[in-house]
């Protein structure tokens, strides 16, 4: 079962028709920002996605680490490659050039359970912390998208 934010109510919280998914991610160069792809988010069955994070501390690499958000064979999909210490606090990012204010980014098809992806490359982030929303809404019965 997805944990879904709710409001104080207890109300699930709905943005532009859609559920929310959060997942905070502190890089640090042996776990989250080690070169490799990493799982944010879990999906079952066909969904409809909107993925974005907003930085809440500035991310740093002892190199020119990349990052990209998508899904196995196609890994920049979501959100497109980024020098990752481009990526700033108090930045949204959807694309390559973030900004502090952003047009929520389209939506995307999941077919299949497809998990949702970041993939650091080239070298390791060492430091930073973003946060990942996730809007998404079922296509069809038991489909979900829950933090990994």
């Amino acid at each position: 079962m997805p944990s879904i934010i709710r409001d104080s109510n207890f109300v699930p919280v709905q943005a532009n028709g859609a559920f929310t998914e959060k997942k905070a991610v502190t890089y640090t160069a042996t776990g989250e920002g080690s070169v490799a792809a990493h799982t944010i988010y879990t999906v079952t069955g066909d969904v409809l996605v909107s993925v974005f994070g907003v930085c809440n501390t500035n991310l740093d690499s002892g190199g020119v680490a990349t990052i990209e958000v998508g899904i196995a064979g196609n890994t920049a999909v979501l959100i497109a490659q980024t020098t990752a210490t481009d990526i700033d606090d108090g930045e949204v990012w959807i694309d390559n050039a973030p900004a502090t204010v952003e047009a929520v980014p389209a939506s995307s098809v999941l077919n299949d359970g497809t998990d949702i992806i970041a993939t650091v490359g080239t070298a390791t982030i060492t430091a930073g912390q973003i946060d990942f929303y996730c809007l998404w809404r079922p296509l069809e019965s038991g489909a979900s998208v829950v933090a990994a």
